[in-house]
């Protein structure tokens, strides 16, 4: 596949078996792609509840570190895992990659020392590839219109799940520690490996070849050293000499890795073969879900600061704080659907430039909302259904581009940048209060100013998001819609 461009791929045409309409057989495979996808949210979403915990028991003031090492190895694990997908069935990868994920909880429970823990977690963090291992075998198991519902419905679904699991987080840690979180998360972990074996069909698309192990040592090497710079930054000054010296490590691993991959016929990632529609895609979900990312962490900065203390913002004891985050994920449980079903009509790269103009309005009206809780629940929901287009129509776009052989390593990319968009995104926020910071009552607080500079960064990515989405669209137009299915193979498939 090295002479082929991805940009210009076409999708594949019907067949194999793939359903065109719903039945009870596809609802039941979707209802295993959302747990597996709500097993995800245990594993990024479930320590961040015990936090606080962790870090008393560790001993340690690391947060940074326990919180994003999970997703920082999910950017390291994707590319790995996508060739691998390709090339021995998604199904397999999926069902392994969740059982390396388990291992993982497991050696988080009884983990000695902090260490330990972080392995545990970088094990863990393989989980995060299974998000778009689920979107990749939906195009092996549905026709390219319904497709992209499916994605929509998979990708958001675990947002249901999200508005309830946070409470079951708190009950099962006030009553058993935090070490019951990962209990959870390696049990669920366990089962969904068994659904996936038994209940989902192996993928009959394969790519010939061998898995480009050296380039996946580098490129995940290099990934993870520049985003340890970008986390470690903010706590020790980002021209400090252990920082630096892991930003000039990280580039040097990731230029290794680019002059590997033009030696091997088949490298993890071929830069050279990646159309422009593609590019831009990329760029335009970096930028739009780190900024979304980046607004639910200065929700929970303001929710605890009352108006009272004159800083210019706060919404605590203004009414329940729950609500915002309760409305995001009802955003994102709406969002994500309402974009597929939308793309089979308008194409993905139309719902890609309406999420960005959302996100917009939305990272907007937090100007307001900072200070007004109502106005944050408004804000912070128009944010969800940013978040659900953009995530959903980011992978149907993928899916558009790539050839059917190629699904695993294309989708891969797009969890990459989701994973890079989140980190980079939250650390910029972080520092940009941290360097605005005032002293109040004796105290060290984060000011008006620095808030404002927060959403203002966050509005001015989204704002580069919704230009390239009009870019994407005006390369695409007329190019991303799916053919309506013939009537030879519009009837239900029978169970």
């Amino acid at each position: 596949m090295r002479g082929s461009s991805v940009g210009n791929a076409a999708p594949e045409p019907i067949g194999g078996g793939r359903q065109t309409r719903w039945s009870k057989r596809l609802a039941g495979q979707v209802a295993v792609l959302i747990m597996v996808n709500a097993m995800v949210d245990t594993v990024i979403a479930g320590p961040l509840i015990v936090l606080s915990e962790m870090l008393d028991h560790f001993g340690t003031d690391e947060a940074a570190w326990l919180n994003a090492s999970a997703m920082l190895a999910g950017a390291m694990w994707a590319p790995l895992l996508g060739k691998a997908a390709d090339i021995y069935g998604k199904r397999k990868i999926l069902g392994g990659t969740l059982l390396v994920s388990c291992a993982g909880a497991l050696v988080c429970l009884v983990a000695p020392n902090l260490s330990v823990f972080i392995f545990g977690r970088l094990l863990q963090g393989a989980a995060v590839a299974s998000f778009f291992l689920a979107v990749a075998l939906i195009r092996d198991i549905c026709g390219p219109r319904i497709g992209m519902t499916v994605v929509g419905i998979v990708t958001s679904g675990s947002a249901i799940l999200g508005i309830a699991t946070p409470a079951l987080f708190v009950l099962m840690a006030d009553a058993y520690g935090y070490r019951s979180v990962f209990v959870l998360s390696a049990a669920v972990a366990f089962a969904m490996a068994i659904c996936v074996r038994t209940l989902l069909p192996e993928s009959q698309i394969r790519t010939p070849g061998r898995l480009d192990i050296a380039g996946a040592v580098l490129l995940g090497g290099g990934m993870a050293t520049v985003l340890s710079y970008v986390s470690l930054g903010p706590d020790f000054g980002w021209f400090a000499a252990g920082p630096l010296t892991l930003l000039a490590a990280g580039i040097a691993v990731l230029a290794a890795w680019f002059r590997q991959s033009g030696r091997v016929p088949e490298p993890l990632v071929d830069l050279r073969t990646l159309g422009r529609p593609l590019v831009v895609t990329l760029l335009l979900v970096i930028l739009g879900t780190g900024s979304y990312q980046s607004m639910l962490q200065l929700i929970g900065i303001i929710k605890d600061v009352s108006p009272d203390q004159g800083l210019g913002y706060g919404i605590a004891e203004q009414g329940p704080v729950a609500l915002l985050f309760a409305a995001p994920s009802l955003g994102i449980m709406i969002g994500g659907p309402l974009a597929g079903a939308l793309a089979t009509r308008f194409g993905p790269a139309s719902t890609l430039a309406a999420g960005a103009a959302l996100g917009m309005v939305g990272t907007f009206g937090m100007f307001l909302g900072v200070s007004q809780l109502y106005v944050a629940v408004v804000f912070a929901f128009m944010l969800g259904l940013t978040a659900g287009a953009l995530v959903t129509s980011g992978f149907n776009m993928a899916g558009v581009l790539a050839p059917a052989e190629r699904q695993g390593s294309v989708t891969s990319m797009v969890m990459v940048m989701i994973a890079i968009g989140s980190v980079v995104m939250n650390f910029v926020g972080t520092a940009v209060l941290k360097s605005t910071q005032v002293v109040v009552g004796g105290s060290t607080e984060n000011s008006g100013t620095g808030v404002s500079s927060y959403i203002g960064v966050g509005l001015g990515a989204f704002l580069a998001a919704a230009v390239l989405a009009v870019i994407l669209v005006r390369m695409r137009r007329g190019a991303d819609v799916p053919p309506a299915p013939a009537s030879s193979v519009s009837v239900a498939l029978s169970d």
